[in-house]
Parts: structure tokens; sequence; C-alpha cells
């Protein structure tokens, strides 16, 4: 009982530094957050939205899950489906979390999330794959919902599409291939503040579509300047591997590409270094949607960003460039909000465009892994293909690449790391079918025979980051054990204490009776 006291004292203790303060854990209504009415309504199609209204239209609002029913949606989720999923924090407290939510779940109801809102509200999110929460050579894509708090339907599709995927697993082949394959990332609300507002911007007023650093315009590159809604999305992606993603937003009917702006401000195709990838991965959604690429408005249901109107501080650019994530803009209603009634037939139309998207991780590209030679160590580099001007990071464990292409051509694909020589290799990437190119790197020898690599730092950090997953791979026994040793130090240096104590305290006079 006195260990699992002080397990419980290490992990509030832990929250309240990690959150900055306590606050409970439990499920919030509207009224705890002070969000008096959840029932105003957003407008129709508008690409830009300053302030709303917030008269209520339940006509509109009525039907669409409040941010309290969101949260219970995702953690019955998490119990229902935690044979494929689970509900995680940033990752640098996923496995402690994942620890003390095992050891007493149906106990205590913990809430944990990457961050909170302005209003504290958490950003949940659902991690589904064969095996949640551990570090595999696998492609990871994460969706993110209603960032704009006017833009509902996001949300609700990605808590169908996490269900859809749930019930047809080991039943669906599709479904299967995402589910072992692929580390799938949802989180349905960015914006949970800007939804219980009706509006486009958070708390604070501010478009989270605008709030992200910008490749054109540094003026806004102050990160601690950012809204908290951001600063989650910017960490998340610093301390995990994203592939690819997309963010569900409402008032058209495309996929959007990068880039999403351009220097001059004018609406022109301003093309990224990966236009082709780009433009294939729109096409795969589009053309697997319902009716998006019979658009008479865009070409093939998919644009350009900066063609269509420009974004400065958009999320999308700052994926590609800073986490090297290959991220849509998909458009996927009309309606900014649409009736209720109508979310099956959008779910309906936008299913295997979901599916699809998730699945070309797998389906395409090249795949592969770095190592050394001379110990068989995983190397941790960089990736690039000849005549693109990207590259891409390999993981820093696993040292596992993901580098999507369009199919049908011929490429050649090179791995880097300091210290070793360099490697290239030619390959056909066939149409429906990924292919693998791993390396082994020799290392650099200078001309007296000394290895490069032993005078920089590749060596250690190769050393460090396998005993980091070493690490990792044991560490809920560690932490068990951690938390022993610590419990009889604190039994230990209590009774330390309580014997000094005693042998300070003046002696009991003697009573001589007679």
């Amino acid at each position: 009982m006195n260990l699992k006291f002080c397990i419980l004292f290490s992990f509030f203790v832990r929250n309240v530094i990690a959150r900055g303060g306590y606050r409970s854990t439990s499920l919030s209504s509207a009224a705890d957050l002070g969000f008096e009415n959840e029932s105003y309504a957003g407008s129709g199609r508008h690409l830009i939205e300053e302030n709303q209204s917030h008269h209520p239209r339940t006509d509109i609002a009525r039907g669409y899950m409040t941010n309290s029913e969101l949260e219970r949606a995702v953690k019955e989720f998490g119990r229902r489906c935690s044979h494929i999923s689970r509900i995680y924090s940033v990752p640098w407290r996923l496995y402690t979390d994942w620890f003390f939510i095992t050891l007493f779940e149906g106990i205590f109801d913990f809430g944990i999330s990457i961050g909170e809102s302005v209003r504290g509200f958490p950003l949940w999110v659902i991690e589904i794959s064969d095996k949640p929460g551990q570090e595999e050579p696998e492609p990871a894509f994460k969706f993110i919902g209603n960032v704009h708090g006017d833009e509902p339907v996001g949300r609700e599709l990605l808590l169908l599409l996490a269900n859809w995927i749930c019930d047809n697993y080991k039943r669906d082949p599709l479904v299967d291939l995402i589910v072992d394959k692929v580390h799938l990332h949802i989180l349905p609300s960015m914006n949970p503040d800007g939804f219980s507002f009706r509006r486009r911007g958070n708390a604070n007023n501010v478009d989270l579509n605008r709030d992200f650093p910008d490749q054109f315009f540094p003026w806004n590159n102050n990160e601690d300047a950012r809204q908290p809604e951001t600063k989650a999305i910017m960490s998340w992606l610093r301390e995990m591997r994203f592939t690819a993603s997309a963010s569900l937003h409402g008032g058209a009917l495309v996929a959007n590409y990068p880039w999403d702006a351009s220097l001059d401000k004018r609406k022109n195709y301003y093309a990224c270094p990966d236009d082709g990838t780009f433009r294939f991965l729109a096409s795969i959604y589009s053309k697997s949607h319902y009716n998006m690429s019979l658009s008479k408005e865009f070409e093939g249901g998919i644009t350009n960003g900066a063609a269509w109107y420009p974004v400065y501080g958009g999320m999308q650019d700052w994926n590609y460039i800073n986490g090297g994530c290959f991220e849509l803009t998909l458009e996927i209603s009309d309606n900014k909000w649409p009736n209720a009634k109508e979310l099956p037939t959008i779910w309906e139309y936008n299913k295997m465009s979901m599916l699809n998207l998730v699945a070309s991780l797998v389906k395409t590209g090249v795949h592969g892994r770095v190592f050394s030679s001379d110990s068989g160590r995983p190397l941790p580099g960089l990736i690039t293909i000849k005549g693109i001007n990207y590259t891409v990071k390999t993981s820093g464990t696993l040292a596992d690449y993901h580098r999507l292409l369009v199919p049908g051509e011929r490429y050649e694909v090179m791995a880097t790391v300091p210290g070793y020589k360099s490697k290239a290799t030619r390959f056909w990437l066939e149409k429906e079918e990924a292919t693998n190119v791993d390396f082994i790197l020799d290392p650099e020898v200078s001309s007296d025979g000394t290895l490069l690599r032993s005078i920089c730092d590749c060596g250690r950090k190769s050393r460090l980051l396998s005993i980091g997953y070493f690490w990792g791979t044991h560490f809920e026994v560690y932490l068990v054990l951690i938390v022993v040793l610590a419990f009889l130090c604190f039994l230990l240096t209590r009774r330390i204490k309580s014997n000094l104590l005693k042998q300070r305290s003046p002696p009991k006079r003697s009573v001589l009776t007679v």
C-alpha cells in the first residue's frame, strides 16, 4: 500500500511540474473551462474570417460533439481499442505515462495530452498501431482536425476514422496494412477553444494557421510568442518523426499542397522541391474521394496553395521545412459548418481518401535503414535524392528512413553519415509497390590509417543511441526498480533521521521510587 502511495504521489508531482500547477485531470465540462454556451454556430464558406457573432444557432450546432463529449469519446476509444491504440502524451513522457496508466487502469483516470489550449483544454491524441508506443522502423502519419474553431467536420470524421479502423482490423486488408505497417496519430481538435466560441481563432482570437514561423517573413519567428496550441504542435514534431500528415478544414473541396505562399505575395503557382510528390499525394486523396476530383474550380481537385491564395505562417509549410513531414491541407466540405445530418455522407465521401492517403506511406516511396559495416550499429544520417533539393533525416535510434516519391520513375538515393563514406544506389520505383534500400556504410580512414569517425562525435552518438534503445526497450522494468529503490531510500532516510532525533533529545529524568 505504501508503494502504491509513493508511486501515486510521484505521478502527481510530475504532472504538477509538467503542467505548471495542479489541475484536475477528470472530465471537464464547458462551464468548468469558462465556456458558458457550446451551442454557437459558424458561418458558411469564408477563406479568411474576423470576429464572428456569438449568437447561438442550435439548429446548426446540434449533433456535433462538445469538447467534453469529444474528450469522453477519445478516452472511450482508448479503452475499447486498447489492443491497437493508446491515448498518449508527448514522447518524453510516453513510457512513464503508459506505465502509470497501465498500473492503475480502471482505478484512476489520468488525463494526459500533448499540450493544452489557452483555456486549459487538453489536446488529445490517439495513436493506432499493432505496437502503439513502441519505436519501430515504420513510417508515421498524423491527422489534425479543427485547426479553425468554426470548421468542426474534421474532428467528427477523425473519431469516425479511428473507430472504423478499430472495428475492421483483421477484417479489411487495407486496415490491416495501416495498423501493422504504419503508426497513425490522430489529433481530433487542435483548437477546442475556438470550437467553443464558434469562431476561426483560438481563445485569444489568433488564427492558428497563421501562427507558425514563416520561411518568407521572419517577423513571426519568435517561438515564445506563439500560441500554446501552436507550440504544442511544434514540440510534438520535434519529439516525434512523422513521414506525412494532413490537416482537415472546411469551406471548399480540394487537396492543397505546398508552397502555401511566395516571396512576392502574389497569387501564383510556387512549387516546393517535392512538387511532384505532393501532387501525387494530393491526387491520391482527390481521386479516392466521391467527387473532389470532379471539381470545376480546381483541376483534378488539387491545388498549389500559393496559386489559390497566399497563406503566411501556415502549419503545412512549417511541417515540410522544419519537421521533414509532407503535409497536405485538406478542404473536405464546401460548408464550414454543415448540418450534423450531413456528417454520415461526408464521412462516406472521405473515408477511402483518408485510408488510401495513410496507406500510401507503405505502398510507394523508398524505405530502409542505415548501418555501420564495422559494428553493425544503426547510423543516424541523412537521405537525399539526386535532383531534389530536400533532405530527409533517419530516425535517431533505429536509423530508418521513409522517403516519399512519385512512382513510375528512376531515382538515385544517397545515405550520408559524418565519419563514414557516403553511398548511393539507383532504383526504379514501381507503381503501387514500395522499394526497400538498406545502406551499410564503411568508416572513413585517414592517410595514416586512423578511423576518421574516431575524431568526430559519430561513434559516441551511436553508442548513446544504442544505449537509449536498450533503455527504452526495458524501460518499464527499470522504472519499477527505480521506484522501489527510491522508496527504500526514503524509508532508510526516514529511519536515520528518526535515530538522530532520538540521540539529540535530552535524556529522560529518572525517578527513584522508594
